[in-house]
């Protein structure tokens, strides 16, 4: 072979070598830090500052609870909304799961109906036995499992 063959064959070589570094650096940074997802509501605040707030209407959900797992007993207000779930220190639940994202999953509002939705987690998010692929329509007492971690939407 000629010194330009190998000179080019160690060039080529050289390149993918780089590319799955920096692969492999993007995947690792996205673990860590999550994706940037905008939220599916970002409600505009009033000139004071305030998000509007809904009237309630009886029979909606008030609040998250996580229902199984070792951080049982967390509860949090949905006026929070959206409510994000994960490992990271920016979610409203903070689950110490070895199965769970930073930034595993979101629940928010669209309209008067509630939806959670999978943020691109490694292990999926589930409601019921379905693994959601797609934002799904979520009410009281539906159960959400995320991890070895179950939450359930409450009064």
């Amino acid at each position: 072979m000629s010194e330009l063959t190998l000179f080019l064959i160690r060039l080529g070589y050289l390149a993918v070598l780089w590319i799955f570094v920096l692969s492999a650096i993007s995947v690792i940074r996205s673990d860590m830090f999550g994706a940037r997802l905008p939220s599916p509501r970002e409600a505009a605040p009033d000139p004071k500052g305030k998000k509007p707030k809904a009237p309630r209407r009886r029979g909606t959900p008030s609040k998250v609870e996580v229902v199984q797992g070792s951080n049982a007993g967390i509860t949090v207000s949905l006026s929070d909304a959206p409510i994000l779930i994960g490992r990271g220190n920016d979610a409203a639940i903070r689950l110490d799961d070895d199965y769970v994202s930073t930034r595993h999953a979101r629940i928010a509002a669209s309209g008067e109906q509630w939806y959670v939705e999978d943020l691109g987690s490694t292990n999926g998010t589930y409601l019921g036995s379905q693994r959601l692929t797609q934002p799904a329509e979520i009410g009281i007492g539906s159960q959400v499992r995320i991890g070895k971690t179950v939450v359930e939407l409450k009064k």
